[in-house]
This record gives structure tokens, sequence and C-alpha cells, in this order.
């Protein structure tokens, strides 16, 4: 059996408030590549339309690290943590996912993650037990990594939704918690929201 490539990517790093994502994905040989790109590139439509096919088709981990825990141990670890995190999830579907892709392997007597190659997308690798390398900008290359990039972004995407019903003076639903003016602004004004990193600067 040849190797299995599994990409990983975050959104929400750069957010003054909400959780940081992370998704995992390994695509199917058949994956109809040309719906994905980095997320960042595709509609709203487009990634919750690709997000569903890669649900579908695709074995996939998400990862998620709220606001508290981004204060207590920095962005950048809470990033590859929703990573680990993701690659876990991502496992635990792994066997019963490769008995639907007729790749010839259904002994899984040795540890599935000797055969998992994993990018990531950045300068930094998460703690996962198997080959793992980061180039910046693979959100870009690589069609894994992109759809990892896709499912991040969507979930977050939906959580701060979510977020916005609770909070709804805050205009979570339209900035997602990233620094725009407005966002800053409210915070100034009124101080900050239930689910703001307080060790961000505004």
């Amino acid at each position: 059996m040849s190797e299995l490539i599994c990409g990983l990517d975050e959104a929400g790093r750069g957010p003054l408030a909400g959780p940081v994502t992370a998704g995992c994905v390994i695509l199917p040989k058949d994956f109809p590549v040309e719906i994905l790109n980095d997320s960042k590139k595709l509609s709203e439509k487009k990634r919750i339309a690709a997000e569903k096919i890669i649900m579908e088709k695709a074995c996939w981990g998400l990862g998620v690290v709220d606001h508290e825990t981004i204060d207590q141990i920095n962005i950048l670890r809470a990033s590859m943590y929703a990573m680990k995190i993701a690659y876990e999830m991502m496992i635990l579907k792994l066997p019963d996912w490769l008995k639907t892709q007729n790749l010839g392997f259904n002994d899984f007597s040795e540890p599935l993650t000797s055969l998992i190659s994993a990018i990531t997308d950045g300068n930094s690798c998460p703690e996962i037990p198997c080959k793992c390398r980061c180039e910046p900008k693979a959100d870009g290359k690589y069609p894994e990594v992109m759809a990892a990039s896709i499912i991040a972004k969507v979930e977050r995407d939906k959580m701060m939704v979510e977020f916005d019903r609770l909070y709804p003076q805050y205009g979570y639903a339209k900035h997602k918690g990233y620094p725009t003016k407005a966002h800053i602004k409210v915070c100034r004004e009124i101080g900050m929201s239930p689910i703001q990193r307080k060790t961000f600067k505004f």
C-alpha cells in the first residue's frame, strides 16, 4: 500500500476572540480536487459546498481549542494542539475509512501512523506520531492541506455565528472575531466579551 498523505491546517490564529480550529484530512484517490483551494480564496458558498464533499468522501478530523486555553499556552501552541486533536480524531476514523477505499489494506496489526506522511501549513509541526513536515503556503499547494483549511475555516465560522447569537453587540457573525475597526471599537466602548482573548493587544 502506498503512503497516505495527511494535510493539516488551522483557522483563527489572528482573531481577538473565539477558538482556534484545525482540520486534518486524507483524501481518496478519486476526490474532485478542482473544488479545492486555500480556504481564504474561496467564497463562503464554495467553502461550505466543498466541506460537505470533504466530509462525505475523505477521512477527516477537527480540533478546537478555546480562547481560555489560547491565553494560557499562547496562540502558536494552541494552534499546534488543535492540529494534534484533529489528527487524533482522524486516526480514530481511519481503519473503517480504509476498508471503503479498495486499497488492498485490511491488516491493522501494524500502527496506522507508519503509513502516514503529514504536511502542515506554516513553520511548525504539531506533536503527532508520524512523519510530518511544515511548509509555508502549503494551503495553496497541496489538496490535502487545502481540504484541512476548508474544514477548519467553515467550522470556526459556524462557531462564531453561534457566539454572535449569544453576544450580538460584538458583531461576531460579520467579522468572526478578527481585529476589524468595528470589533476593536466595541471592545473599547463596552468592554471585552466573554470569549475575548485577553492576552491579545487591542
